[in-house]
């Protein structure tokens, strides 16, 4: 874990977004496709400190975008090229365009200032989308990644960011997967290899402390 003073420097409101990933109805909802993966995201507070961490974004000036997964009711352009699309295919809660499934879910709000981003197909919130040119165009240099699934999403968002030259932070408490002991072992060994892990504390204490100049 960095120190307090290296992470405030990271985290540098003008240079910083916090990126919430597939905070959604139909995914972390009391009514999602997954309701393992959305009892873990709630019942270990993830999505309570990820609400936290929107709200101090905003206060800091941190700009908060949100990156919501989606498919069109008819599926065209959508990816079924691997078996958790197929699958999805089959789930009793679909994410359809233009449903409460794909709206973020509470306790996090979209604030007018925040930015909503869609995608209609593949893993990354960040490829293939519109967030690595917002991101270019807000002057982005360090890019704080929250939401789940620890088991997909995040690594490839994680991945995606170290690629396109971003620092990437990861809130460790504020991720969820399945198993839970999978999130663990996946920090750990993987997401600690190519990000600067800290915990929402830490993230939250670095963005209201004052800075020098």
């Amino acid at each position: 874990m960095p120190s307090y003073d290296a992470l405030r420097e990271i985290l540098d409101p003008a240079s910083t977004v916090l990126l919430t990933v597939e905070c959604q109805q139909g995914v972390v909802g009391p009514d999602a496709a997954l309701p393992e993966l959305a009892r873990e995201a709630r019942a270990s507070g993830a999505l309570h400190r990820i609400a936290q961490l929107v709200t101090a974004a905003r206060s800091s000036g941190v700009q908060v975008i949100h990156a919501l997964a989606e498919r069109r009711p008819d599926g065209r352009g959508a990816n079924r090229n691997a078996r958790l699309f197929r699958a999805a295919e089959r789930l009793p809660v679909r994410q359809l365009s233009g449903t409460t499934a794909v709206r973020v879910a509470p306790p996090l709000e979209v604030a007018e200032e925040d930015f909503v981003v869609r995608r209609l197909h593949g893993l990354s919130p960040l490829h293939g989308t519109e967030v690595d040119a917002l991101l270019r165009n807000l002057g982005c240099r360090t890019l704080v990644v929250t939401g789940v699934s620890a088991n997909v999403a995040i690594p490839n968002a994680v991945f995606d960011a170290v690629n396109l030259g971003y620092t990437a932070v990861v809130p460790t408490d504020a991720i969820a997967g399945v198993p839970a002991a999978y999130t663990t072992a996946m920090i750990r060994n993987t997401l600690a290899l190519v990000a600067t892990l800290a915990t929402t504390d830490d993230v939250l204490s670095a963005l209201k402390r004052p800075r020098r100049g």
